[in-house]
């Protein structure tokens, strides 16, 4: 991944934004419902999805979770559940013919906030201390904001500023500061409309008391505000029924084959004889088991009267037979229509398999090439580097394993009876058995290594390679089975739709033992983006199938993911697959690097992706030194 100029680097804790999201699936009552990150806190029902504000970081960890848990709950409860979609609607509409925008749509969001934040503290008193929290850290942020914009003269943000502290103020006596001479005019007036909002009871009465207040300020203030301190997004509270379809995407758009609708302009003197004429449609001759059901595609639109109703004969189709005999009907059967409609509309694979933000990400996977001459040369090379390295940790293996296998084992309830008879005296459940030998041991243990191949890479590919290939030859020289496999993802080809992600396995689990594997391993070159989240997933799938004991997953980066459409979510989207893979029994490790000093934010990302297995390398040439008493540790885990 390449870092560039971030101008806005602001990172959340992922377990932190892991729990909104499994707090608002639980507030809302839809795992439809995702939380995101953003300048201000709104709720965005047309695309599903809640939003918490940045205003809460850099702030102590207490103020930090109640202020994104304050914005959860007032829009998860309190837009969802007690705001009027319809009364937002008719407010944006009637601000058409006003001077003033911005500032009656975040008077709106105050006022109503404040009317639903009691209702919220109603239904469950546990959320008042996190209220209590969110008014405070505002009082005094909009009390720094007034002496702000009255020192520029900024008198519109200045006044919302002192509306804001009017509708939390704990006293009755509020000190109005001066404005100018307008203004100080209608503060009286201000201050007793303020007093409405105590009063609201539905979105129809804050919509009613704004309004009421604007007629009067939006001839008063001369310029609108200069600050956003709330947002209220004219499309995010749109009408729409179940499935996000509106009822004019209910009706049907398909177009008729024919036309024969009346031109009454050219026809005003035509006598028209109201008399209905119901005919046979050619469309309706086909029989269908599903009694009542039209499927008219191709048809006639007339004008002609169908509202009419006439009595049943004795020679009209009953339409409610019951079927004598049980038997499997060879009509059409559209029991499962709905289903196979929605598996037709539906572009991108199931959430719960990869994650939702690898919808469309597409696995390719590439055939490897016979290494070449100078591939082959490339990697004697390395090997005869990392030599001491692999015969150190091969030795070191093999007496472990021949120590195991003849050291005897003491203190034992049955075997053999010791000649150490003491315990049998001094304790209370005497241990007098051992046993000589114990089997022969192996390390039961699968290896998998993930190689980003961003185009970050080009300046530590060399020096990774190195070190894989140590990886390679001490896993091969003690018997334990291994893949290693690089992956990128194509940003020219990567849309919305569709995102392929390549995947190059230089060393599978077949060959990682034969003699003459390795070369393949020089075929790595860095290439474009990085999706680790996907990447995880994918070899946890591909893990879970070996049946060693121990598996392990070691993931070589030198930065965190970039991908596209994945900046924003992929930390956590990475964060959740390290916890699924560790779920699975899979022990999944990362392996930092870098050729400079290692910056604190970047040791923060990974310490939220990886937690506390991450190991960072600061000098690249390193590698082995570092990769030696991994690969130890691990394997002596395995024995």
């Amino acid at each position: 991944m390449q870092r560039f100029i971030q101008f806005n680097d602001e990172k959340v804790d992922s377990m932190i934004v892991m729990e909104m999201a499994d707090l608002v699936t639980t507030l809302t009552r839809n795992p439809e419902y995702e939380v995101d990150f953003g300048v201000h806190s709104y709720l965005d029902q047309s695309i599903k999805k809640i939003y918490v504000s940045h205003f809460w970081n850099h702030r102590p960890q207490h103020l930090l979770i109640d202020g994104i848990k304050s914005d959860v709950f007032l829009r998860a409860i309190g837009n969802l559940k007690y705001t009027d979609p319809q009364q937002i609607q008719r407010y944006i509409k009637s601000l058409d013919n006003m001077n003033l925008k911005s500032f009656p749509k975040q008077l709106f969001i105050v006022t109503e906030d404040l009317r639903i934040e009691e209702l919220i503290k109603k239904e469950r008193p546990g959320t008042k201390k996190v209220f209590y929290h969110r008014k405070k850290v505002y009082q005094k942020h909009f009390q720094s904001q007034l002496n702000v914009n009255l020192v520029k003269s900024v008198f519109t943000d200045a006044l919302f500023n002192n509306i804001y502290l009017l509708l939390h103020s704990e006293t009755p006596i509020e000190t109005i500061p001066h404005y100018n001479e307008s203004i100080d005019l209608v503060i009286p007036y201000v201050r007793n409309t303020i007093s409405k909002f105590f009063e609201t009871k539905s979105t129809m009465d804050t919509v009613s008391v704004c309004l009421e207040m604007l007629e009067v300020l939006d001839e008063v203030l001369e310029e609108d505000m200069l600050n956003e301190y709330f947002h209220l997004p004219e499309k995010g509270f749109a009408l729409e029924e179940e499935n996000g379809l509106t009822f004019d995407d209910l009706k049907r758009k398909d177009p008729l084959q024919n036309c024969d609708v009346m031109d009454k302009k050219a026809n005003d003197d035509e006598e028209i004889m109201n008399e209905e004429l119901r005919t046979w449609h050619r469309e309706t001759s086909e029989l269908s088991n599903s009694y009542l059901q039209f499927d008219l595609d191709q048809g006639t639109g007339t004008d002609l009267l169908g509202e009419g109703v006439r009595e049943g004969e004795t020679g009209d189709q009953a339409l409610a037979i019951v079927q004598g005999s049980v038997q499997k009907t060879s009509r059409n059967d559209y029991s499962k229509l709905e289903a196979k409609e929605q598996k037709r509309n539906k572009t991108g694979r199931n959430d719960n398999e990869f994650g939702k933000e690898n919808r469309f990400a597409h696995p390719i996977f590439l055939s490897l090439d016979n290494p070449n001459n100078e591939e082959i040369k490339q990697y004697h090379l390395y090997k005869k580097e990392i030599s001491t390295y692999q015969k150190k940790l091969k030795k070191l293996i093999e007496k472990t394993l021949e120590h195991k296998r003849i050291a005897p084992r003491n203190d034992l309830q049955f075997g053999r009876l010791s000649k150490k008879l003491l315990p049998y005296f001094t304790d209370t459940n005497p241990r007098l058995f051992y046993k000589k030998q114990e089997p022969t041991s192996e390390i039961d243990a699968a290896f998998a290594l993930l190689v980003d191949c961003s185009a970050s890479m080009y300046d530590k590919m060399e020096q990774t390679k190195l070190g894989i290939t140590l990886f390679h030859e001490a896993l091969k020289s003690v018997k334990v089975s291994h893949e290693v496999v690089g992956f990128w993802e194509d940003t020219s080809d990567a849309t919305k739709e569709y995102q392929p992600n390549y995947f190059k396995p230089v060393i599978d689990f077949q060959t990682s033992l034969l003699g003459f594997s390795g070369p393949e391993i020089m075929q790595l070159k860095p290439e474009e983006d990085n999706r680790d989240g996907f990447a995880i997933r994918l070899m946890t799938n591909r893990l879970i199938t070996r049946m060693e004991k121990q598996k392990f997953l070691l993931v070589f980066s030198d930065g965190e993911p970039a991908a596209f459409g994945y900046e924003q979510n992929g930390i956590v989207d990475t964060h959740e697959a390290v916890l699924q893979a560790r779920k699975k029994g899979i022990e999944v490790f990362n392996i930092f690097l870098s050729n400079t000093d290692i910056e604190e934010s970047q040791k923060k990302v990974l310490q939220d992706i990886y937690g506390n297995f991450s190991i960072l390398v600061s000098n690249i040439a390193e590698l082995p030194n570092v990769l030696f008493p991994i690969l130890k540790k691990l394997l002596y885990k395995s024995i």
